[in-house]
């Protein structure tokens, strides 16, 4: 929750950043709908109308719908819109309607005063009231039950409310930015989400595309995770092997964003003195993620099967392809991509370290581009 999250009203603007342009010289400042927030990394078209989005809807104070699967950036995407808006000096509170019990959610939400239940030995401020000023973050709120969607439907249209327990009324000065995962459209047919408060929290939608159909932006993200987890850990000249890409780029990635962080906070802790993060750091249903060029295949089994599904684990000729396509790749980087001195380093001939590079589908271009 990042109550006391106050920022001057400079940094609304700092918020956004002028992508970069093509040519020298003074250029007129572009208009708003073409900035974007500096704390969301990608350039994928399908964030760029997310970006167009966020720039439309920041300066105003409307309700926001977050849509997307879980881990595509919701939270960080409200937080823009409340960095570049006009509460911007308020508080940006949040609160995650999932994982709060039924039987807390209502004091969570309103607060309550002293003695209103067994074990409310003071008065306890709820969200709403933390807020004021400010922004109300409601992840997850498809998973609020018809009671409490009731109660929230009532503070939204009275912007009043009372603590559990209570008889004052609270002034509900707060900007509402909810999100959600879930089909609220079925639920609604299904009779499991209100639908007056569904039109009341889907003004402007914003849908976050899940991390598969942003490829350009997997190894930006995981450079940047690289970086971050290596600062943290203590890792010194942490970067990412070329060999990588094809693995990356092949995985479904279910957890989006939240998936790939982990992933690399995984990597970089298993990384070698050499800081070079390789393949074989990575979840094993990832390094299997592929079945194209620069992935590696399978041995078959007596069956004509996959081997490594009788055994449950990776088969010796994998093992082997793996450690090969390691040591290509580090000796490319040694040799800045030079092939006859990375293969001289491995005792091979010129022409048997290309046809390796090839199997393996790597080329001298991505490591002279490291000089």
């Amino acid at each position: 929750m990042r109550t006391g999250h106050v920022k001057s009203s400079g940094d609304a603007a700092a918020a956004f950043v002028e992508p970069a342009g093509a040519g020298g010289g003074v250029r007129p400042k572009p208009s708003r709908r073409y900035l974007r927030p500096a704390s969301m990394i990608g350039t994928a078209p399908a964030l760029d109308i997310v970006f167009e989005q966020i720039a439309q809807v920041a300066p105003s104070t409307t309700t926001v719908l977050l849509r997307g699967e879980s881990g595509t950036g919701k939270e960080l995407v409200a937080g823009a819109i409340h960095d570049a808006g006009p509460r911007a000096s308020g508080p940006f509170v949040s609160i995650n309607c999932a994982a709060i019990p039924e039987s807390l959610i209502e004091s969570e939400l309103f607060g309550h005063e002293r003695g209103a239940f067994t074990g409310a030995v003071a008065v306890r401020k709820g969200r709403f009231e933390l807020a004021q000023g400010g922004t109300l973050f409601l992840d997850e709120v498809g998973d609020l039950s018809l009671l409490t969607q009731a109660k929230l439907l009532r503070v939204i249209q009275e912007r009043t409310f009372e603590r559990l327990g209570g008889l004052t009324v609270h002034k509900a000065d707060a900007r509402i930015i909810a999100a959600t995962n879930k089909g609220l459209e079925e639920m609604v047919e299904q009779g499991l989400f209100r639908r007056d408060l569904y039109y009341r929290l889907n003004v402007f939608p914003i849908h976050l595309p899940p991390l598969r159909e942003r490829l350009h932006d997997i190894l930006p993200l995981a450079d940047h995770f690289a970086k971050r987890f290596a600062a943290k850990h203590n890792k010194n000249n942490v970067r990412l092997s070329p060999a990588l890409s094809p693995l990356l780029h092949a995985h479904n990635w279910p957890g989006n964003i939240r998936e790939l962080e982990n992933v690399m906070e995984r990597a970089v802790l298993l990384v070698n003195p050499d800081g070079c993060v390789m393949p074989e750091h990575l979840p094993l249903d990832i390094q299997r993620a592929g079945r194209g060029p620069a992935c590696i295949p399978p041995a078959p089994g007596p069956a004509g099967g996959d081997a490594a599904d009788d055994v449950g684990g990776p088969t010796l000729q994998e093992k082997l392809d793996r450690l090969e396509l390691s040591c290509i790749v580090e000796a490319l980087e040694n040799e800045r991509g030079h092939i006859r001195r990375a293969a001289a380093s491995l005792g091979l001939t010129e022409r048997v370290m290309s046809l390796r590079m090839a199997k393996y589908n790597l080329t001298y271009k991505d490591y002279r581009q490291k000089q």
